[in-house]
């Protein structure tokens, strides 16, 4: 009787054993996408820019991967959290340095696993120091006293690196910093105050957004000086994904770069390629 008692709990454990993989194998893996060029978080002033369709991505994804893929467009990762967009972090897409300030902020561990290519094959981006038309400055060691509106801390290429590059030219800057959430709103601020001395630094693939959107007419704002070059785009895996599931992750991901359809939804000359690569030719 206790051998016929224990039958029901064993088949039960057995159950259990066999479906939970079959039921792991079903469950959504989720993509966030931050990428400031992909199509919702952008707009289409520009025709055949910053129109990124994630989407076909995330449909290759799941098919390669033999799982559904759920498609999460956000600025931020800590703002998705905290409106429950977003529950599970597995694939993070987006600014490079933004994604590793977010995934801090939300103590969600992430690697690095590819770099985006733009159009012109490059993988970095860079800030771009601009004055009005007719300021006097014509190169960054003339903005001594001047008001600079840089972009937010988790924007290297507006931030770390153009307070490093001021540093290098001697440009005394404030121990307060002004800044400016959206490119677009340094550059407005450098416009409205007319004769005043002021400069903002913007994200390099902000600039034709400026004007295709009407921000700024055309010829209002010179660049006088940009910053080393950073990381654009990057794939991010969470450290929370299983070994092999973060290694399919990433060569499907390296692979789509093989498929004309994902590159032209994405806008890019190469696809994704692998990080050691973007490095090997930062180096040379």
């Amino acid at each position: 009787m206790k051998f016929l008692s224990t039958v029901p709990a064993i088949l039960c454990l057995t159950d259990l054993m066999f479906t939970s993989p079959m039921r792991a194998a079903e469950k959504p893996l989720t993509m966030v996408v931050m990428d400031p060029l992909a199509a919702p978080l952008s707009c289409p002033c520009v025709e055949g820019y910053a129109q990124r369709k994630y989407e076909v991505l995330g449909d290759y994804l799941a098919e390669r991967l033999g799982r559904p893929v759920q498609v999460v467009f956000t600025e931020s990762l800590v703002l998705a959290k905290s409106e429950n967009k977003i529950q599970t972090v597995d694939i993070v897409i987006g600014k490079d340095s933004v994604v590793r300030f977010d995934a801090s902020k939300i103590q969600q561990p992430v690697k690095a696993i590819a770099r985006l290519t733009g159009k012109d094959g490059l993988t970095t981006q860079y800030g771009m120091i601009l004055v009005r038309h007719d300021d006097p400055a014509q190169k960054i060691s003339d903005l001594n006293g001047y008001r600079i509106f840089f972009g937010p801390a988790a924007a290297d290429e507006k931030h770390k690196a153009a307070l490093e590059l001021f540093q290098k030219q001697g440009v005394t800057i404030s121990e307060k910093l002004e800044i400016s959430e959206a490119c677009s709103d340094g550059a407005c601020q450098v416009v409205d105050l007319g004769a005043g001395k002021a400069a903002a630094v913007i994200s390099s693939y902000a600039a034709p957004l400026l004007e295709g959107c009407g921000t700024i007419k055309k010829g209002d704002l010179r660049v006088i000086a940009q910053t080393e070059p950073v990381p654009f785009v990057t794939a991010f895996v969470s450290k929370s994904v299983d070994a092999e599931t973060s290694e399919k992750i990433e060569q499907a991901i390296l692979e789509s770069a093989q498929k004309p359809e994902i590159l032209l939804a994405l806008e890019t000359l190469f696809g994704f390629v692998k990080i050691e690569q973007t490095e090997q030719v930062k180096k040379n």
